[in-house]
């Protein structure tokens, strides 16, 4: 449950601004806030089926838009190459692997 917590979170800091602002605030305080469906529910004054359905299918979107997108996987594997390049550099770097790092995240983009 934490993984998915975790990769929703990236999700929706990757493509919020494609959401209406009722799924930002839905999954903000779901997924940011920890506020349960009973609360988010409350707050709108509406069933909190109505609130499963409305992140269900926003979760749906998200995965859809990173399906075709790829910003999240994308910054992942960038993440991975700097950390690989920062390794290097503690040691004594060999700079046919630097370069081989810097062509990697140069491919991403």
């Amino acid at each position: 449950m934490l993984e998915k917590t975790t990769r929703m979170n990236y999700l929706y800091d990757f493509y919020q601004a494609l959401l209406t602002p009722k799924q930002q605030s839905y999954m903000s305080l779901y997924y940011l806030d920890d506020y349960s469906l009973g609360e988010i529910a409350e707050e709108y004054n509406v069933s909190r089926q109505a609130v499963y359905d409305n992140i269900k299918r926003t979760e749906a979107m998200l995965e859809e838009y990173e399906e075709k997108l790829l910003l999240f996987e994308k910054f992942q594997e960038r993440k991975l190459l700097i950390t690989r390049m920062k390794e290097c550099l503690t040691g004594e770097p060999e700079l046919q692997t630097l370069s081989d790092y810097v062509a990697a995240i140069e491919k991403l983009d």
